[in-house]
């Protein structure tokens, strides 16, 4: 039989009934150890307590409303976020990808308010930022964009770590506007960046007028050790992304910024239906409780 779903995943031939802790079950009984964990999403595991409660809790006085209403939840998970970060304000939205879409946008408007109306933006090869047009083009993957041009213009990709390309891209195109990277690449590889290189950066971004845009959609909430794997190299970005792991399982995105960035968007300039809704805010303030208290960082 014809399945109803479109064919854009190559599955395995396995499907799972449930699961508790770093294990999973299949629907013929048999036992897994999860070593992908949704592709670093299930940061508590299956089955978390303290997860389930706050969603079933949340899920039976309030599901949704509008952006258009002040969310309490969404406000508390802001607060939290910027004080683990250092960042000065959050726009909620629903992926990765999202959460990069914003930032560019962010970028762009940026640039558009000081006269830039053709803004640049550096990124890196063997990047990974998301499937949408704009972020298929920020992406340093061919195979990703096979297919799919024309994509945006405005991106120059450059060596990961390397300044002295960074610096160079910079200079050859005067309307650069912002760099974006990941401090850890993931699906070009687990590349790390140097700690020298990430400091280095944020001097130049700041020399020029530059956002620093860093995504830490995978390596972000705890990943390395730290809450934000920049945080390695003693920084802060002007633009910080995040999802995945942020609400354990529960779909959301973020973009977070501070300094030059901060203030930028205005009603209008950006939005979203599902973004920063009190199920999913309430589950991320869970998993950012059950990571504190239960000292996983510290593993």
């Amino acid at each position: 039989m014809t399945s109803p779903l479109a064919n854009i995943y190559a599955r395995l031939p396995v499907s799972f009934t449930h699961g508790q802790g770093v294990w999973l079950w299949d629907a013929g009984g048999r036992k897994y150890l999860d070593a992908l964990a949704g592709i670093g999403v299930s940061c508590l595991g299956h089955g978390h307590p303290k997860l389930v409660a706050a969603i079933g809790e949340q899920a039976a006085r309030l599901i949704h409303t509008s952006n258009i209403y002040e969310v309490p939840q969404q406000t508390a998970l802001a607060a939290r976020l910027t004080e683990l970060s250092g960042m000065q304000e959050v726009a909620f939205n629903n992926s990765g990808s999202e959460a990069n879409e914003a930032a560019i946008k962010l970028a762009r408007y940026y640039a558009y308010q000081r006269g830039n109306q053709h803004a640049h933006i550096i990124t890196m090869d063997s990047s990974w930022h998301g499937r949408t047009l704009a972020t298929l083009a920020a992406t340093g993957s061919d195979k990703a964009r096979k297919g799919f041009e024309p994509l945006p213009s405005g991106f120059i990709q450059v060596p990961y770590n390397k300044l002295d390309a960074v610096r160079a891209a910079g200079d050859a195109e005067p309307r650069t506007v912002a760099v974006l990277l990941e401090v850890l690449q993931g699906e070009g590889g687990i590349r790390p960046s140097d700690i020298a290189y990430l400091q280095e950066l944020r001097r130049l971004c700041t020399e020029r007028g530059w956002l620093l845009m860093i995504d830490e959609v995978q390596s972000g909430i705890g990943r390395t050790g730290k809450w934000f794997a920049h945080q390695w190299a003693d920084i802060r970005p002007d633009v910080m992304t995040l999802a995945k792991g942020l609400a354990g399982g529960v779909p959301i995105g973020a973009m977070l910024a501070a300094g030059p960035a901060a203030g930028v968007l205005t009603p209008g300039s950006h939005g979203t239906t599902f973004g920063g809704g009190p199920l999913v805010c309430a589950a991320g303030l869970a998993v950012l409780d059950a990571l504190e208290s239960e000292k996983l960082l510290d593993n």
